[in-house]
């Protein structure tokens, strides 16, 4: 059990649960419509190539925002940032269960975004705080791993049972309820924390930068326009993330010290993270409709077929994965961990279009379950290990982004590739179940590919052992 602290008994492991449903709620946002997705293009008239904005605007502001986002909370406080994020994201979920058009909810999505940004990008740092040693901050680390790693599966859960029980303007409705829940409880059981004041300095310069550049490189990863477009806008992206890094060599008080990227535990967790979840959020999307399209399983059924990953991952990451990094340390553990979860995908390739779930889809989930459930507290606990106290925002931030863009990247990447085999084999005459599952083949492949260059990356870049981050 974790020590109870702070003013009249309040308890870590009561604000822990806060932090970690706030963050489901922002992680389940991500998955959740992915199921309802056909039920909204059929209400609102979405063409199918308008259809994947009600994804992309959450995207681009949430990937593009939590630098930002976490560096406003180490000036003004992360549990106001929090709080602030947390209205904005619950208020624009309501007004998307109510949107009654494309370009309304569209609007609200992207809202949506900017609120899971300002909620997401400071709990990482408001955890580390509170947990500063270990065993304690290992304990934690896995339970905020596990609403990472489990979160996407049981979106889809969720969003099939709520879908098909209700509507798909519950998808978006469930998230109000537990917003006001979890914003009273923040009020009650989490201390105030002052930050630094915006007198240290707001890199404003650099806030514009790296926001318009992140969000632009986001854009370019889930767009699927003209390439000639594409390209100018990747170079464009580069360019401004290149002038934020050179704004940050010359600013007063800069936006991300680049003195963090000398830190071999966050450089390695970072780049790490970013190869494994384009590997593992690629998989949940390419699987959701592999079951759909080609098992030819219903939305409700296509929900709980997933539950056997967050069932293997809890039991992991919330018992198993802490003991075996304290025992063994975090390379090892990050390594095997990512060692099981490619065996599950490279089962996957072969993904037959007569597949049976029990034989053909159930084992690699619960490997994808116990793969993650060790990989994903090791490598954060890794990307935050070396950051100084004082900069927890921005270094909480920074793995966000990294996720987020690791997320967007898989699944944007993976996507095309299935779509682009399964058109060119249906323009030879193969048949459209046969033609997808030969996409999905060729896209778990490269999912495998993805998670075999993060064990590389951590053999490599991780240390053996990381110190947890010291309490500011």
């Amino acid at each position: 059990m974790l020590e109870d602290c702070g003013p009249h008994g309040r308890s870590r492991q009561l604000a822990l649960a806060v932090l970690c449903l706030a963050s489901l709620m922002v992680v389940l946002d991500g998955t959740i419509v992915v199921v309802a997705l056909p039920s909204i293009q059929a209400d609102l008239g979405f063409t199918p190539s308008n259809l994947a904005w009600i994804v992309n605007a959450y995207l681009v502001p949430f990937g593009g925002l939590l630098l930002f986002s976490g560096r406003l909370g180490d000036l003004i406080g992360r549990r106001r940032v929090f709080l602030i994020g947390l209205s904005v994201f619950t208020v624009a979920s309501l007004l998307c269960g109510l949107a009654s058009d494309q370009a309304t909810l569209i609007a609200f999505r992207c809202l949506q975004g900017i609120g899971g940004a300002l909620t997401t990008s400071v709990v990482l740092g408001m955890i580390v705080t509170l947990f500063p040693g270990q065993p304690e901050q290992g304990k934690a680390l896995g339970l905020f791993g596990f609403v990472q790693a489990g979160g996407a599966s049981l979106g889809m859960i969720l969003g099939g049972v709520l879908t098909q029980g209700l509507s798909w303007h519950w998808t978006m409705l469930v998230n109000v309820p537990i917003g006001i829940v979890v914003a009273l409880a923040t009020f009650a059981i989490i201390e105030r924390d002052s930050g630094a004041g915006l007198r240290a300095g707001v890199d404003v310069i650099g806030a514009v930068l790296v926001t318009s550049g992140a969000m632009l490189l986001v854009y370019v990863i889930v767009d699927t326009g003209e390439p000639v477009r594409r390209w100018s806008l990747l170079a464009l992206a580069v360019l401004l993330l290149a002038g934020f890094v050179l704004r940050q060599k010359k600013a007063p008080v800069p936006l991300m010290p680049l003195a963090l990227f000398r830190s071999r535990p966050v450089t390695g967790g970072n780049i790490v993270m970013i190869l494994m979840v384009a590997g593992m959020m690629g998989f949940q999307f390419l699987t959701a409709l592999y079951l759909q399209q080609v098992l030819e399983l219903d939305a409700l059924t296509t929900g709980f077929a997933f539950l056997p990953t967050p069932v293997a991952n809890a039991v992991v990451a919330l018992w198993l994965g802490p003991r075996l990094i304290g025992r063994f340390g975090t390379r090892p553990v990050l390594a095997g961990g990512l060692l099981v979860a490619a065996a599950g995908l490279a089962l996957l390739t072969r993904a037959p279009v007569d597949g049976l779930y029990f034989t053909d889809v159930l084992p690699p989930l619960l490997l994808a379950g116990i793969g993650m459930g060790a990989a994903v507290p090791a490598v954060i606990g890794t990307a935050m290990s070396s950051g100084s106290p004082e900069h927890t925002g921005v270094t909480s931030g920074l793995v966000n982004t990294t996720l987020q863009i690791g997320a967007a990247m898989g699944t944007a990447v993976l996507a095309t590739v299935a779509a682009s085999r399964a058109s060119s084999l249906v323009e030879t005459g193969v048949g459209q179940r046969e033609a997808a599952a030969s996409g999905f083949r060729v896209a778990y492949l490269g999912s495998t590919v993805f998670v075999v260059l993060a064990i590389i990356a951590a053999l490599v870049l991780v240390p053996a052992r990381t110190e947890s981050l010291s309490r500011g």
